[in-house]
């Protein structure tokens, strides 16, 4: 804290003497928590505000994306809440869907050339992305453009001065190309062009400022890199950090098994949330949430310090992403739900059901319910006593359970599924 409260007041005595304004600092700070920016991070983001509101202008800040896929989750979330803090200074986003560059696909962190993507794939992957983008930014305020508009048109005369603005190596430089040739595999020609097709939407849009993961260096100076060769000031870089899963050991992915998607439902976005390891609290609330940092600051001090109960902590986490995602007093309810079932030992008001129309083995149906994967892990719950049947703890897997007419009775696996039987 001694160390932060120094640089702050070193940020300050430079802006009385560069003649910036301490509100324009306090901007650049906010902007700057939890990222890095380059060059020279806080104060030089501080003289590009200055240099733009003496200019009568707001920054344009770009984020590109290419929709190869179309599930987004909280850790692709970490750049777009970060893209709304600019709105809420009043600030141009421009959001660059990759028409173009996707169906090239960024080598960025591949270890084999990406399959390519067609136009009808990338347009209709673009689609979904804007719709869940749209719960965190103002949509109405973004500027959303396709690079395919002005790197389709490129003629062969275009293209070479673009290759001429780069070496090849500096592009063999790039940490994913430098990997491969290490490991003799093939690095096809058209990747090496990636990097200069997305500094050059740098150009086409005039930007001020890229973010990006910080997977994306390379490509960002890129683009900071080209802009002068064509008559622009330099952009800036922000960085943001990649952000671990639910495990704490990864990067959020789908893959892992260790995500939390943007489209998950309430409760089960609430559970995830209560899996995140004590240590990253603190850097989800930083790169998930809306708060301030002053309000960050001050959970940190309550309940992750000295004396403090993480679980607190946690909680209000998990209440505050769902209330992001699923509107005003979700993020309440799942709280309540979850200390009744959790710290109450109460049943769930809200359970999906399923239906039982004759005599059936448990280990059935958990599997017909979706409680367990497969037989196996039926069987395998079972054994580990991880089963209840109308809270009493389930010893025999190949139980029979047939159900009266208007009876139902409430299954559980673990601690946060639960299904209710009902007859037909």
């Amino acid at each position: 804290m001694e160390a932060r409260g120094n640089f702050e007041e070193e940020c300050r005595q430079q802006c009385r003497k560069e003649g910036i304004d301490e509100a324009v600092l306090k901007e650049a700070q906010e902007l700057c928590r939890g990222v890095e920016v380059l060059p020279e991070g806080v104060m030089g983001l501080a003289r590009k505000l200055n240099q733009a509101y003496k200019e009568g202008r707001k920054l344009r800040a770009k984020l590109g994306v290419d929709p190869t896929s179309t599930d987004l989750h909280i850790g692709h979330a970490v750049v777009f809440r970060k893209l709304r803090r600019f709105q809420e200074f009043g600030h141009q986003i421009v959001l660059i869907i990759g028409g173009f560059t996707a169906q090239i696909g960024d080598p960025t962190g591949r270890n084999s050339t990406r399959p390519p993507l067609t136009l009808d794939m990338v347009q209709a992957n673009a689609e979904t992305y804007l719709n869940q983008m749209g719960l965190i930014l103002d949509m109405s305020k973004t500027e959303v453009v396709n690079n395919n508009d002005w790197l389709a048109p490129l003629n062969m005369k275009d293209v070479i001065k673009l290759a001429a603005s780069a070496t090849a190596n500096q592009l063999l430089a790039k940490e994913a190309f430098g990997d491969r040739l290490d490991k003799q595999q093939p690095v096809s020609f058209h990747e090496l062009f990636y990097p200069l097709l997305q500094a050059y939407d740098s150009v086409a849009i005039k930007a001020d400022i890229e973010l990006g993961g910080t997977d994306q260096r390379f490509n960002i100076l890129q683009g900071r890199e080209l802009q002068p060769k064509y008559g622009l000031e330099p952009q800036m870089a922000m960085l943001c950090t990649l952000l671990e899963g639910t495990d704490g050991v990864k990067k959020m992915s789908k893959s892992y098994g260790n995500y939390i998607g943007l489209k998950d439902p309430a409760g089960e976005m609430f559970g995830k949330c209560m899996r995140i390891p004590d240590e990253l609290i603190l850097k989800y609330f930083e790169l998930t949430t809306t708060l301030t940092g002053e309000q960050i600051d001050e959970i940190e001090n309550l309940h992750l310090k000295e004396g403090g109960n993480p679980k607190d902590a946690k909680l209000k986490l998990a209440a505050q992403i769902v209330e992001q995602y699923h509107g005003q007093g979700s993020g309440a309810r799942e709280l309540q739900e979850w200390n009744k079932v959790h710290s109450e030992g109460q049943v769930p008001d809200d359970m999906p059901s399923h239906t039982v129309t004759t005599a059936t083995a448990l280990f059935r149906i958990m599997v017909e319910s979706k409680l367990a994967s497969g037989t196996a892990e039926a069987k395998r719950l079972v054994q580990d006593n991880g089963v209840k049947l109308d809270g009493e703890t389930a010893r025999d897997a190949n139980q029979q359970i047939e159900l009266a007419a208007g009876e139902s009775r409430v299954l559980q696996v673990g601690r946060r599924k639960f299904v209710r039987l009902i007859a037909p």
